[in-house]
């Protein structure tokens, strides 16, 4: 007789059991790789040129970017000037200007 109570206990304790080992219903974080669009870019790159040229106070057209590299949340533009200056332009996530450092 006590046989006939102990087992259905027992099967809802496992069923219970088990629902408190699964993971919790809130999905987890990934990072997220966001790939920028060609035009995008272009226009990270225009910005990164204008802004480059008015700071060593030469034309857009004697600016070149050299490199792109995409972080943990930011992007980097690297790029000099026809006298050998150095430069980075920085941009967040989405692809907004944050600010040029001289290198």
């Amino acid at each position: 007789m006590m046989m006939k109570y102990f087992f259905p206990v027992l099967v809802a304790s496992l069923l219970l059991a088990g629902c408190a080992d699964s993971p919790s219903s809130a999905p987890t974080q990934k990072a997220q790789k966001v790939k920028v669009s060609p035009s995008r870019s272009m226009d990270m790159e225009s910005l990164c040129k204008n802004e480059a040229a008015q700071r060593y106070n030469t034309g857009t057209q004697k600016i070149d970017v050299t490199g792109f590299e995409q972080f943990q949340g930011s992007y980097e533009m690297r790029g000099s000037t026809f006298r050998k200056e150095s430069f980075v332009c920085s941009f967040d996530a989405d692809g907004q200007f944050l600010h040029l450092s001289m290198r």
